[in-house]
Protein backbone atom coordinates (compact mmCIF):
# COMPACT_ATOMS: atom_id res chain seq x y z
CA UNK A 1 0.00 0.00 0.00
CA UNK A 2 1.51 3.32 -1.01
CA UNK A 3 2.48 5.72 1.74
CA UNK A 4 0.32 8.78 2.12
CA UNK A 5 1.89 11.93 0.79
CA UNK A 6 3.21 14.18 3.53
CA UNK A 7 1.78 17.65 3.74
CA UNK A 8 3.57 20.69 5.02
CA UNK A 9 2.90 21.40 8.68
CA UNK A 10 1.74 24.94 9.49
CA UNK A 11 4.71 27.09 10.45
CA UNK A 12 2.55 29.01 12.93
CA UNK A 13 1.52 25.96 14.97
CA UNK A 14 3.06 24.84 18.27
CA UNK A 15 5.94 22.44 18.57
CA UNK A 16 4.65 19.09 19.84
CA UNK A 17 6.93 17.28 22.28
CA UNK A 18 6.26 13.54 22.58
CA UNK A 19 7.66 12.96 26.06
CA UNK A 20 9.24 9.84 27.47
CA UNK A 21 11.35 9.48 30.61
CA UNK A 22 13.94 11.92 31.90
CA UNK A 23 14.37 15.68 31.99
CA UNK A 24 14.88 16.27 28.28
CA UNK A 25 11.22 16.99 27.41
CA UNK A 26 11.05 19.77 30.00
CA UNK A 27 14.47 21.14 29.00
CA UNK A 28 13.26 21.45 25.41
CA UNK A 29 10.01 23.04 26.56
CA UNK A 30 11.97 25.57 28.65
CA UNK A 31 14.21 26.39 25.68
CA UNK A 32 11.16 26.95 23.48
CA UNK A 33 9.54 29.13 26.16
CA UNK A 34 12.68 31.29 26.30
CA UNK A 35 12.63 31.61 22.52
CA UNK A 36 8.98 32.66 22.58
CA UNK A 37 7.79 29.55 20.72
CA UNK A 38 4.63 27.79 21.82
CA UNK A 39 4.73 24.08 22.52
CA UNK A 40 2.44 21.28 23.63
CA UNK A 41 3.51 18.14 25.48
CA UNK A 42 2.15 14.67 24.77
CA UNK A 43 3.28 12.46 27.67
CA UNK A 44 3.66 8.69 27.32
CA UNK A 45 1.97 7.02 30.27
CA UNK A 46 4.30 4.90 32.39
CA UNK A 47 7.44 6.62 31.05
CA UNK A 48 7.09 10.39 31.42
CA UNK A 49 8.28 11.74 34.77
CA UNK A 50 5.74 13.22 37.22
CA UNK A 51 6.90 16.77 36.45
CA UNK A 52 6.45 16.14 32.73
CA UNK A 53 2.99 14.67 33.27
CA UNK A 54 2.00 17.78 35.21
CA UNK A 55 3.17 19.94 32.30
CA UNK A 56 1.55 17.70 29.66
CA UNK A 57 -1.39 18.80 27.53
CA UNK A 58 -2.37 15.16 26.92
CA UNK A 59 -1.28 11.65 27.91
CA UNK A 60 -1.32 8.46 25.83
CA UNK A 61 -0.45 4.79 26.26
CA UNK A 62 2.77 3.61 24.66
CA UNK A 63 0.94 1.31 22.24
CA UNK A 64 -1.87 3.72 21.33
CA UNK A 65 -0.46 4.68 17.95
CA UNK A 66 -3.81 5.82 16.61
CA UNK A 67 -4.51 7.97 19.66
CA UNK A 68 -1.09 9.62 19.39
CA UNK A 69 -1.54 10.38 15.71
CA UNK A 70 -5.06 11.71 16.24
CA UNK A 71 -3.88 13.99 19.05
CA UNK A 72 -0.88 15.30 17.13
CA UNK A 73 -2.92 15.89 13.98
CA UNK A 74 -5.55 17.81 15.96
CA UNK A 75 -2.84 20.08 17.38
CA UNK A 76 -1.65 20.94 13.82
CA UNK A 77 1.94 21.40 15.03
CA UNK A 78 4.71 23.20 13.20
CA UNK A 79 6.84 20.19 14.09
CA UNK A 80 7.04 17.14 16.33
CA UNK A 81 10.03 16.13 18.44
CA UNK A 82 10.55 12.84 20.26
CA UNK A 83 12.25 13.44 23.61
CA UNK A 84 13.10 11.19 26.53
CA UNK A 85 13.70 7.49 26.97
CA UNK A 86 11.08 4.94 25.97
CA UNK A 87 11.72 1.20 26.18
CA UNK A 88 10.72 -1.18 23.41
CA UNK A 89 7.17 -2.53 24.01
CA UNK A 90 7.37 -5.12 26.80
CA UNK A 91 4.94 -7.67 28.29
CA UNK A 92 3.99 -5.06 30.88
CA UNK A 93 3.10 -2.58 28.14
CA UNK A 94 0.97 -5.23 26.47
CA UNK A 95 -1.42 -5.10 29.40
CA UNK A 96 -3.20 -2.43 27.38
CA UNK A 97 -4.58 -5.05 25.02
CA UNK A 98 -7.13 -2.71 23.44
CA UNK A 99 -4.42 -0.30 22.26
CA UNK A 100 -2.29 -3.22 21.10
CA UNK A 101 -5.16 -4.75 19.11
CA UNK A 102 -6.20 -1.47 17.50
CA UNK A 103 -2.62 -0.84 16.37
CA UNK A 104 -1.47 -4.39 15.69
CA UNK A 105 -0.37 -3.77 12.10
CA UNK A 106 1.70 -0.69 12.94
CA UNK A 107 3.18 -2.40 16.00
CA UNK A 108 4.13 -5.50 14.03
CA UNK A 109 6.28 -3.46 11.66
CA UNK A 110 7.77 -1.26 14.37
CA UNK A 111 8.68 -4.06 16.78
CA UNK A 112 10.85 -6.04 14.34
CA UNK A 113 14.54 -5.32 13.88
CA UNK A 114 16.94 -3.29 16.01
CA UNK A 115 16.58 0.10 17.60
CA UNK A 116 17.52 1.93 14.41
CA UNK A 117 14.77 0.06 12.55
CA UNK A 118 12.27 0.95 15.26
CA UNK A 119 13.15 4.64 15.19
CA UNK A 120 13.09 4.82 11.40
CA UNK A 121 9.65 3.23 11.51
CA UNK A 122 8.36 5.81 14.00
CA UNK A 123 9.73 8.67 11.90
CA UNK A 124 8.21 7.26 8.73
CA UNK A 125 4.83 6.82 10.45
CA UNK A 126 4.78 10.45 11.60
CA UNK A 127 5.87 11.78 8.23
CA UNK A 128 3.29 9.67 6.39
CA UNK A 129 0.66 11.55 8.39
CA UNK A 130 1.99 14.94 7.35
CA UNK A 131 3.91 15.64 10.57
CA UNK A 132 7.35 17.22 10.33
CA UNK A 133 9.83 15.66 12.76
CA UNK A 134 12.35 18.03 14.34
CA UNK A 135 15.41 17.23 16.44
CA UNK A 136 16.85 18.77 19.57
CA UNK A 137 19.50 20.41 17.42
CA UNK A 138 16.73 22.25 15.57
CA UNK A 139 14.89 23.35 18.71
CA UNK A 140 17.49 23.71 21.49
CA UNK A 141 21.01 23.65 20.00
CA UNK A 142 22.45 24.98 23.26
CA UNK A 143 21.83 21.55 24.80
CA UNK A 144 24.35 19.93 22.45
CA UNK A 145 28.02 19.40 23.35
CA UNK A 146 30.37 21.99 21.83
CA UNK A 147 33.75 21.06 20.41
CA UNK A 148 36.75 21.25 22.71
CA UNK A 149 37.19 21.21 26.47
CA UNK A 150 34.02 21.73 28.49
CA UNK A 151 35.52 21.90 31.97
CA UNK A 152 38.77 22.84 33.68
CA UNK A 153 40.64 19.63 32.86
CA UNK A 154 41.99 18.17 29.66
CA UNK A 155 43.24 14.72 28.61
CA UNK A 156 46.89 13.67 28.94
CA UNK A 157 48.68 11.67 26.25
CA UNK A 158 47.41 8.33 27.57
CA UNK A 159 43.84 9.56 27.69
CA UNK A 160 44.12 10.98 24.16
CA UNK A 161 45.18 7.53 22.93
CA UNK A 162 42.15 6.01 24.67
CA UNK A 163 39.82 8.59 23.12
CA UNK A 164 41.21 7.95 19.65
CA UNK A 165 40.84 4.17 20.07
CA UNK A 166 37.29 4.51 21.39
CA UNK A 167 36.32 6.84 18.60
CA UNK A 168 37.64 4.44 15.95
CA UNK A 169 35.93 1.49 17.63
CA UNK A 170 32.51 3.17 17.68
CA UNK A 171 32.88 4.23 14.05
CA UNK A 172 33.61 0.63 13.05
CA UNK A 173 30.56 -0.62 14.99
CA UNK A 174 28.16 1.95 13.52
CA UNK A 175 26.77 -0.31 10.75
CA UNK A 176 25.86 -3.01 13.28
CA UNK A 177 23.34 -1.05 15.42
CA UNK A 178 25.22 -1.90 18.62
CA UNK A 179 25.67 1.02 20.98
CA UNK A 180 26.83 4.58 21.19
CA UNK A 181 29.47 4.28 23.90
CA UNK A 182 32.55 2.35 24.96
CA UNK A 183 35.05 2.33 27.81
CA UNK A 184 38.66 2.15 26.67
CA UNK A 185 42.00 2.17 28.50
CA UNK A 186 44.74 3.12 26.01
CA UNK A 187 44.01 0.51 23.32
CA UNK A 188 42.30 -2.03 25.56
CA UNK A 189 38.51 -2.13 25.16
CA UNK A 190 36.88 -2.79 28.53
CA UNK A 191 33.22 -2.54 27.57
CA UNK A 192 30.96 -1.66 24.65
CA UNK A 193 27.44 -0.38 25.24
CA UNK A 194 24.62 -2.74 24.35
CA UNK A 195 20.86 -2.58 24.91
CA UNK A 196 21.41 -2.21 28.67
CA UNK A 197 22.53 1.42 28.33
CA UNK A 198 25.51 3.47 29.47
CA UNK A 199 25.04 3.14 33.24
CA UNK A 200 25.10 -0.65 33.21
CA UNK A 201 27.97 -0.69 30.74
CA UNK A 202 29.95 1.47 33.17
CA UNK A 203 29.10 -0.96 35.98
CA UNK A 204 30.51 -3.82 33.87
CA UNK A 205 33.61 -1.80 33.11
CA UNK A 206 34.10 -1.11 36.81
CA UNK A 207 33.87 -4.81 37.63
CA UNK A 208 36.34 -5.73 34.89
CA UNK A 209 38.81 -2.96 35.68
CA UNK A 210 38.94 -3.40 39.46
CA UNK A 211 39.59 -7.10 39.98
CA UNK A 212 39.65 -8.86 42.39
CA UNK A 213 36.42 -8.04 44.26
CA UNK A 214 36.33 -4.56 42.82
CA UNK A 215 39.30 -3.50 44.94
CA UNK A 216 42.04 -3.27 42.31
CA UNK A 217 43.15 -0.03 40.70
CA UNK A 218 41.65 0.83 37.31
CA UNK A 219 44.01 0.81 34.32
CA UNK A 220 45.69 4.04 33.30
CA UNK A 221 43.98 6.25 30.76
CA UNK A 222 40.52 4.76 31.22
CA UNK A 223 37.88 6.91 29.47
CA UNK A 224 34.26 6.83 28.39
CA UNK A 225 33.73 7.69 24.72
CA UNK A 226 30.21 8.37 23.48
CA UNK A 227 29.04 9.54 20.06
CA UNK A 228 26.25 9.09 17.54
CA UNK A 229 26.53 6.26 15.08
CA UNK A 230 27.65 7.18 11.57
CA UNK A 231 24.62 7.91 9.42
CA UNK A 232 22.31 8.06 12.44
CA UNK A 233 19.21 10.22 12.08
CA UNK A 234 20.02 12.95 14.60
CA UNK A 235 16.38 13.89 15.07
CA UNK A 236 15.94 11.00 17.51
CA UNK A 237 17.84 8.87 20.01
CA UNK A 238 20.80 11.18 20.45
CA UNK A 239 23.52 10.03 22.83
CA UNK A 240 23.41 11.98 26.07
CA UNK A 241 25.42 12.56 29.23
CA UNK A 242 24.58 14.35 32.45
CA UNK A 243 25.58 14.47 36.11
CA UNK A 244 24.67 10.81 36.63
CA UNK A 245 26.93 9.79 33.74
CA UNK A 246 29.83 11.71 35.28
CA UNK A 247 29.24 10.08 38.67
CA UNK A 248 29.04 6.57 37.20
CA UNK A 249 32.12 7.13 35.04
CA UNK A 250 34.13 8.29 38.06
CA UNK A 251 32.97 5.26 40.08
CA UNK A 252 34.09 2.99 37.24
CA UNK A 253 37.58 4.51 37.32
CA UNK A 254 37.40 6.73 34.24
CA UNK A 255 39.54 9.86 34.16
CA UNK A 256 37.48 11.54 31.48
CA UNK A 257 34.55 11.53 29.08
CA UNK A 258 34.73 12.35 25.38
CA UNK A 259 31.54 12.89 23.38
CA UNK A 260 30.64 13.81 19.83
CA UNK A 261 30.37 17.58 19.50
CA UNK A 262 27.07 18.61 17.94
CA UNK A 263 25.57 15.12 18.19
CA UNK A 264 25.57 14.47 21.95
CA UNK A 265 23.26 16.07 24.50
CA UNK A 266 24.77 17.48 27.68
CA UNK A 267 21.91 17.59 30.15
CA UNK A 268 22.14 20.14 32.99
CA UNK A 269 25.47 21.34 31.59
CA UNK A 270 26.56 23.63 34.45
CA UNK A 271 25.97 20.88 37.01
CA UNK A 272 27.58 18.26 34.76
CA UNK A 273 30.73 20.32 34.19
CA UNK A 274 31.00 21.33 37.85
CA UNK A 275 30.72 17.71 39.01
CA UNK A 276 33.34 16.57 36.49
CA UNK A 277 35.74 19.25 37.73
CA UNK A 278 35.17 18.25 41.36
CA UNK A 279 35.65 14.55 40.62
CA UNK A 280 38.75 15.17 38.50
CA UNK A 281 37.35 14.09 35.13
CA UNK A 282 37.90 15.91 31.87
CA UNK A 283 34.97 16.53 29.52
CA UNK A 284 35.81 16.80 25.85
CA UNK A 285 33.70 17.52 22.77
CA UNK A 286 35.05 15.69 19.72
CA UNK A 287 34.70 17.42 16.35
CA UNK A 288 33.24 15.36 13.50
CA UNK A 289 35.49 12.87 11.74
CA UNK A 290 37.20 14.39 8.69
CA UNK A 291 35.67 13.50 5.35
CA UNK A 292 37.69 10.78 3.57
CA UNK A 293 39.84 12.00 0.67
CA UNK A 294 38.30 11.37 -2.73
Amino acid sequence: MAAAAATSAPASGPVAIVAGAGRLPLLIAAALDRAGRSCRVLAIRGFADPATRRRADATIDLLDVRGALDTLTAWAPAGVTLAGAVARPSPAALLNTLAAYRNREALRSLASGGDDHLLRGVLALLEEHGLQVLGVRDLAPNLMAPAGRLGALGPDDGAEASVAAGRALLASLSPHDVGQAAVVATRRVLAVEGPEGTDRMLARARALARRPFGLGRPPAGMVLVKRAKDGQDLRVDLPAIGPRTVKRAAEAGCIGIAVGAGDTLVLDRPETVDLADRLGLFLLGLPPDPEPAR
